[in-house]
């Protein structure tokens, strides 16, 4: 925990610095008052508040700084945890010293906002002093950062959203942090951010009175406060740029070998930026760090910007993001997603201007996207629905039960009840067993898969770890995926990027990697191909949603995993009969027996496919990292505890696919 690294420092004539200093603060300078042979009396686990009486259980190390260390302190009377930064007043015997502690508690305690860390109390015994502020189980961005190396573009809006926030309620308050960075952002136990460590923090003085003096981290350093023109907000977005660049690209922007050099490269705004950033960041970026103060955007002028208003935000973080990145595949975002691209669509012209204006990422022969004309209500999707009422009544019906969004008037019980599914489980779960026509293909499908796996379970001896015999292998499989079944249907993306999607009628469309062809299987087995450019009239809109979810799923979501992708052109294509979600996982049916279940919580996989004859199980852990096994494998040595118990869940599903 960075909490309490920071100290102001004057530059004299030092030139040298190592290169591990850059990032941390400006303590160097400092001068140890004290001995370094004499250690320190051990202090107690036991800390007792002399005014109130209360006493407090001293509990492991967060984190050290230049005058103090950070420890967990648990009241005993409440078991409430706090971070509590211990002072010892050997560290600040000077006037001066116990000026800077006591200007930081008077500041920090006046302070209340959800995006700044908390303050609740102080005191002081013979020993030390003692701030008690809240606790951040998650400790900072600079751990995530560690962990992560980079982070994606929408976990650092989420995340600049809630400094911003947290930041204009400082500068509201006539209040300047001066050390913004990454170890000074704390995550809580949900995943909010919080501003900390105000030990340089200052109130903002009139420009003729503004401090002077070099204080803060060198890597964040503004050219005004290089230059000794003083702090104003404009420094804090400096250092906010500073953090955004960090944030994407893993490293500072100015980051060089050696002090001298940083400084050079902070005066002359000089940096690189990797074409692998995205326009809108690339430009934020470069506003807030502009070599002039005065050409900075304010902190409401950031989070209007095309980074913010052109990408979506996750209104939540999973805590598996402070180690592994994030599987975008919740519903809101792509909710907001398909509602600008349903009213570009179908809205009047100037909302269809507007969006692809903003959007401006579509290649020019998607351009007819935009000139069709017809209601959603009356395309091909429901046209097709109505067909399949006329031409399929000797069949026995299957309801479509308890998903929303299907493409037929509520209040017509007779079509609601006569739809088919040609592709069974297009809504993720039917309604009774006994409407899973378990002859057709797709009861084929799940049967194999259901007995093998069954099999495997029942016999395999218990285990404590993975299989020693672990192979290579190479097959299809879902890395992406949205459920957006309320209006349009389930799409995913295959590790040979094709995007296929199950619309709500039963009907499914692919696009193939090339961008340009589609397949079309209105009945299982049998396929129409065409190309984007020549879509038969009564599939224009098909198509034209089928792309979106590309483009949508290429933008925003991440793979989910590491498996290499080699296509077999002499096997069929692959493409989903059924998918079902529980509270717990998702399942995927394919129709060459792929079976495929991805777990929510940690983002582990399970890929069950038949390879030569011969099924195979993929466990994809949640770093992302692939292990393959022969069933027969498993068959015979067993394995983990936790593996087992996802192959039971899995089997589960399958099982209970139809019910």
């Amino acid at each position: 925990m960075d909490i309490l690294r920071t100290i102001t420092y004057q530059p004299t004539g030092h030139n040298k610095m190592c290169e591990q200093t850059l990032n941390k603060p400006c303590e160097f300078r400092r001068k140890r008052s004290e001995d370094p042979t004499h250690a320190a009396p051990e202090m107690s686990r036991i800390i007792t508040d002399p005014t109130t009486g209360k006493c407090y259980c001293r509990g492991k190390v967060l984190g050290k700084g230049g005058f103090a260390k950070c420890y967990e302190l648990t009241d005993l009377s409440t078991n409430k945890v706090y971070a509590a930064k211990i002072i010892p007043h050997s560290r600040v015997a000077k006037p001066h010293q116990r000026e800077k502690i006591d200007r930081e508690i008077e500041l920090h305690r006046a302070l209340h906002h959800r995006h700044i860390v908390h303050f609740y109390h102080h005191f002081e015994d013979k020993e030390n002093i003692y701030i008690l502020l809240e606790y951040c189980s998650r400790r900072s961005l600079a751990h995530i950062l560690k962990a992560r190396k980079v982070l994606t573009e929408p976990e650092v809006r989420y995340y600049l959203r809630q400094i911003v926030s947290g930041l204009k309620y400082l500068h509201e308050q006539e209040i300047l942090h001066r050390d913004l960075k990454l170890g000074n952002f704390f995550i809580n136990d949900t995943m909010d951010l919080k501003v900390g460590d105000f030990g340089l923090a200052a109130k903002l003085e009139p420009l003729e009175n503004r401090r002077r003096t070099i204080c803060g981290t060198p890597n964040y350093l503004s050219p005004e406060v290089l230059n000794k023109q003083g702090h104003g907000c404009e420094s804090d977005v400096w250092a906010l740029g500073c953090v955004m660049y960090t944030m994407l690209l893993g490293r500072p922007p100015f980051e060089t070998t050696n002090l001298k050099e940083t400084y050079r490269c902070i005066r002359e705004a000089r940096y690189t930026v990797p074409s692998s950033l995205s326009v809108h960041a690339r430009q934020l970026v470069a506003s807030m760090l502009s070599k002039n103060p005065e050409d900075r955007p304010s902190l409401d002028e950031i989070v209007r910007h095309d980074f913010f208003t052109q990408g979506f935000t996750p209104e939540r973080l999973p805590p598996s993001c402070c180690h592994s990145a994030p599987d975008f595949h919740l519903s809101s975002p792509a909710k907001n997603f398909f509602k600008k691209a349903a009213a570009a669509l179908f809205g009047g012209k100037k909302e269809k201007a507007k969006y692809y204006d903003n959007l401006g990422k579509f290649a020019k022969d998607d351009e007819e996207i935009y000139k069709l004309r017809h209601d959603l209500k009356k395309t091909s999707i429901s046209q097709q629905s109505q067909k399949l009422k006329t031409e399929d009544e000797s069949k026995p019906p299957a309801t479509i039960e308890g998903k929303p969004g299907v493409l037929v008037k509520e209040n017509s019980q007779q079509i609601r009840d006569t739809i088919r599914m040609i592709v069974r489980g297009t809504l993720g779960s039917c309604s009774s067993s006994s409407e899973c026509l378990e002859d057709s293909t797709m009861g084929c499908v799940a049967d194999g898969v259901g007995r093998v796996l069954r099999g495997c379970l029942e016999s395999m001896p218990e285990a404590d770890a993975f299989p020693k015999e672990q192979m290579n292998s190479s097959f299809q499989w879902v890395t992406k995926w949205v459920d957006y079944s309320n209006k349009y249907g389930f799409g995913y993306q295959l590790s040979d990027h094709t995007v296929g999607v199950l619309f709500n009628n039963g009907t499914h469309m692919s696009l193939l990697s090339d961008k340009k062809t589609v397949h079309y299987y209105a009945e299982l087995g049998q396929c129409s191909v065409f190309s984007t450019a020549e879509a038969p009239e009564q599939f224009i809109n098909q198509v034209t949603i089928l792309k979106y979810f590309a483009h949508y799923m290429e933008e925003n979501l991440m793979d989910g995993g590491d498996l290499p992708s080699i296509m077999d052109k002499s096997k069929p294509r692959l493409y989903l009969l059924q998918w079902l979600k529980s509270d717990r996982a998702l399942m995927m049916l394919f129709n060459d027996g792929t079976f495929q279940v991805n777990f929510y919580h940690d983002h582990t996989k399970i890929i069950i496919c038949n390879q030569n004859e011969e099924y195979l199980l993929t466990y994809i852990n949640e770093d992302r990292i692939s292990t393959t096994f022969r069933l027969a494998t498993l068959l015979a040595s067993g394995c983990s505890v936790d593996l087992r118990n996802r192959m039971e869940y899995a089997l589960n599903m399958l099982l209970q696919r139809c019910n």
